[in-house]
């Protein structure tokens, strides 16, 4: 009788550990669920127009500016990639002048870029001048959830600057160290900071023309089947030209947000 006392007691003090140990899991299980739960994620700090910057998938980096209702590159592209890491056709025909007897550049009908005058240091300053193909190629040019404008894009930028007669002014980087004198009423109050690195001719052997003179930027918008519309601002006007050039035209790009 004594010996079934004892290993009653054993069994009991047994069953006792056992239900303890199940309750301090059920205890313990939902604090440490609760502690997972409270590990921050990761966030990505949100886009500002204006003082983040953007990367292209070559690496460089361009500061953006605010306005209007747009957000805009604040600086030329110089990538040599599309966005799928494909290379971008560079053309070196004809020299210092452009003017090449085969006439490589404007025989494109595909994408392509090119250095005025094939001059390392204007790359540095104005970035590349990109055709038309290569502008709407795609596969695109500008950084992802950016995009080369179209003409009815720079409209809207225009207007929000007083229009076409104005906005020049506005929009081109100030001095004489870049743009040819007088740099007719440059004050950059937009923040845009044009800069003029000219263009490349669809015809005339594909002369290079117009650095420090001209700021042109293309457009995807077609006027024909073989002509699209560019902007230009000029060193001795306070104005914004609406134009248009071949597809071949080797012309500096901004790239707007989406």
């Amino acid at each position: 009788m004594e010996i079934n006392v004892k290993k009653m007691k054993y069994f009991l003090i047994l069953k006792l550990m056992l239900v303890s140990k199940i309750a301090m899991s059920q205890i313990m299980l939902p604090a440490y669920q609760g502690v997972v739960a409270k590990i921050p994620a990761i966030v990505t700090p949100a886009f500002a127009c204006g003082t983040s910057t953007i990367t292209d998938v070559d690496g460089n980096v361009y500061n953006t500016v605010s306005i209007g209702t747009q957000c805009w590159m604040a600086s030329n592209l110089r990538v040599t990639k599309y966005n799928d890491g494909t290379l971008i056709p560079l053309d070196n025909s004809g020299g210092s002048t452009g003017d090449g007897s085969t006439e490589t550049w404007t025989a494109r009908t595909s994408g392509a870029l090119t250095v005025y005058a094939h001059s390392n240091g204007n790359l540095i300053t104005y970035g590349y001048l990109y055709n038309w193909y290569a502008a709407t190629d795609f596969r695109e040019i500008c950084p992802t959830g950016w995009h080369v404008p179209s003409d009815a894009e720079w409209t809207t930028l225009t207007t929000f600057l007083g229009g076409l007669s104005v906005a020049g002014g506005k929009m081109k980087s100030t001095g004489t160290t870049y743009w040819t004198s007088p740099n007719t009423s440059a004050d950059n109050s937009s923040g845009f900071a044009a800069l003029p690195g000219g263009v490349r001719f669809h015809g005339a052997n594909g002369l290079f023309d117009y650095i420090k003179r001209f700021a042109r930027f293309g457009s995807t918008t077609m006027y024909s089947s073989t002509v699209a519309y560019f902007r230009q601002l000029d060193f001795d006007d306070i104005n914004v030209t609406q134009g248009t050039c071949g597809k071949a035209c080797g012309q500096s790009v901004r790239c707007l947000r989406d």
